[in-house]
């Protein structure tokens, strides 16, 4: 079958097969290989197999697509090796598996095989220990020098083990490889396990391979032996102890079936083991000290493979992560207004900057049938994918309720009332609403529990509004009431409403920007909504330059002219 292998980060290594006739790369979620950049276009190319050949078409991309850094203008034929790019991803083509890609004998992953205490442990003597780190001195039975024999036979391994995983970044391509490897090293070898380190610390048998396979039969291995190769990062050369003359007489141990058995740490590029490698001999073969040595070899190459193929892993689900959440933050946007009100006489403007990808702060303007206009500006608690889950809700909810109660108040309290039955009880959200009637510049202001909104006149004059008048949070209490502020918005006056990310932004000091320093830089700032906006913005972003935004921020301002 022919297959793409992408061969730059962070996905390098990963093979990309050509199952069917036509397959697309593009962003979009139907496409058969997906590209997470915005630079990639939604369907930016297709690979098409046409009476056995195979060619390449951009599908007029914007920033096309290249054939062995040449740009695609038509349809191309592909050839063994090509490397088609799509912006800084390159694809390499490949007409067939390589021929060291088959394992020579399937690896059993389905039998089922237990670590646990005692048993194996009991029933082996150790003939050898060897250091895995990499200063280890490797010598023979009597202190000798290892045998040129032997230090070919771990090259030609090293060497096997090393092509076999070249190209291969999937664990559960590798892990079979390399037992399929270590069965043809060692003929004497009857079983092989692959074990590894899960999240809890325990650690669990993830590949099997048996010289003769049976998927219905149960294995034990030993805990024991396990838990000191990995922890002492020590090989360790075992035989039944039935060869031991103390053990001789023991009827306990004539059921045991391993006459012979290797096992080695598997050690990651920080020096931290993650798992072992065991084989074992089951019908009279018998390991020996080079057999050990060799071993070692491949265990160390093992795991940089093992090692590679888990941080592949991460780094493609970190990947499929950044892509779902560049996904959810284009869908919450698409949630905000599109623009800003077109009302005679006032001037709206806002801003919006999520701490990540998504946010939970919320801002929105409704165009009432009465020719009012609502403006609102909400935050959920905390932030991230599930606080921007909650404004999805929310920008669900307000709308039909403003256009359907006959006062704000009354608005709120329907709105607090949904969301007290749906949210958990950890969640709740703040929310400034101000109905405002243009005619006449008289603002209805109704505060849940959020930062009480500023109105700022000529003179330098800051005011505070509502916050003798304000309520729960929305979500709190099911059956809250909700006072009204009503004041006038005066020519030349502009009413601010943001949230608290702005307040307490936080720099390199530990010092909080605050709600003072907001009233200051308002008093301070002269012009239009946007003009405003822009220089507190500003502001804020010198005030934490070097530090990360720790909260979202949303501010709205409405000026009357």
């Amino acid at each position: 079958m022919a297959y793409l292998l992408i061969t730059t980060s962070p996905r390098e290594g990963e093979v990309c097969h050509l199952d069917k006739p036509k397959v697309v790369i593009g962003r979009h979620p139907d496409c058969d290989i997906l590209m997470g950049t915005l630079d990639v276009s939604r369907h930016h190319a297709q690979v098409l197999c046409i009476n056995n050949e195979w060619f390449l078409e951009d599908l007029h991309s914007t920033n096309g697509t290249e054939v062995n850094q040449q740009p695609v203008t038509c349809r191309c034929k592909l050839a063994e090796g090509d490397a088609i790019g799509v912006i800084d991803t390159v694809l390499e083509f490949h007409e067939a598996l390589a021929p060291d890609s088959a394992p020579s004998e399937p690896s059993v992953s389905s039998v089922r095989v237990l670590v646990a205490d005692g048993g194996q442990a009991d029933e082996l003597v150790v003939l050898s220990r060897r250091d895995a780190g990499p200063d280890r001195e490797a010598v023979g039975e009597q202190g000798s020098s290892r045998s040129r024999a032997s230090v070919e036979a771990e090259l030609k391994a090293l060497l096997k083990i090393t092509r076999s995983l070249r190209k291969r970044l999937d664990l559960d391509q590798v892990l079979p490889h390399i037992l399929d490897a270590l069965f043809e090293i060692f003929p004497r070898a009857d079983r092989g396990f692959i074990v590894l380190r899960e999240d809890d610390g325990t650690l669990s048998s993830r590949w099997t391979k048996l010289r003769q396979a049976d998927a219905t039969q149960q294995i034990c291995i030993s805990r024991t032996v396990l838990t000191q190769v990995v922890e002492s990062q020590q090989a360790v050369l075992t035989a039944d102890a039935l060869d031991d003359s103390r053990f001789k007489n023991s009827d306990s141990l004539s059921q045991s079936s391993v006459r012979s058995m290797m096992c080695a740490p598997l050690i990651d590029s920080a020096d931290r083991s993650f798992g072992a490698v065991q084989v074992d001999a089951t019908r009279g073969g018998r390991f020996n000290e080079e057999d050990l040595e060799v071993l070692l070899g491949v265990a160390t190459q093992a795991s940089i493979a093992i090692d590679n193929a888990r941080l592949h892993a991460r780094a493609l689900e970190q990947h499929a992560v950044e892509r779902d959440l560049e996904l959810a933050d284009r869908i919450q946007r698409s949630l905000l207004p599109a623009s800003s009100p077109s009302v005679s006489g006032y001037r709206f403007y806002h801003c919006y900057r999520p701490a990540t990808y998504v946010g939970g702060d919320f801002y929105d303007y409704v165009c009432l049938p009465n020719g009012q206009v609502a403006v609102l500006v909400a935050d959920v608690s905390g932030h991230g994918l599930a606080a921007a889950m909650l404004t999805a809700k929310l920008a669900g909810l307000v709308q039909y309720r403003l256009l359907t109660a006959a006062r704000p108040a009354d608005a709120v309290r329907e709105l607090n009332d949904r969301l007290a039955a749906d949210l958990l009880d950890d969640h709740f959200i703040t929310m400034a609403l101000a109905q405002i009637s243009p005619a006449s510049g008289e603002v209805t202001l109704i505060n849940a529990g959020h930062v009480p909104p500023l109105l700022v006149l000529g003179g330098e004059q800051v005011v505070e509004l509502g916050r003798d008048h304000s309520g729960l949070p929305l979500g709190v209490n099911g059956h809250a009431e909700y006072g009204e502020t009503t004041f006038e918005l005066p020519r030349g006056g502009t009413l601010v409403m943001y949230t608290d990310g702005i307040a307490e932004a936080v720099n390199a000091a530990g010092e909080s920007y605050g709600a003072d320093r907001i009233r200051q830089r308002l008093a301070a700032g002269h012009g239009s909504a946007e003009e405003l906006v822009h220089a507190l913005v500003e502001d804020v972003r010198q005030f934490i330059e070097g530090c990360a935004q720790s909260d979202d921020m949303c501010l709205v301002c409405v000026s009357r002219e």
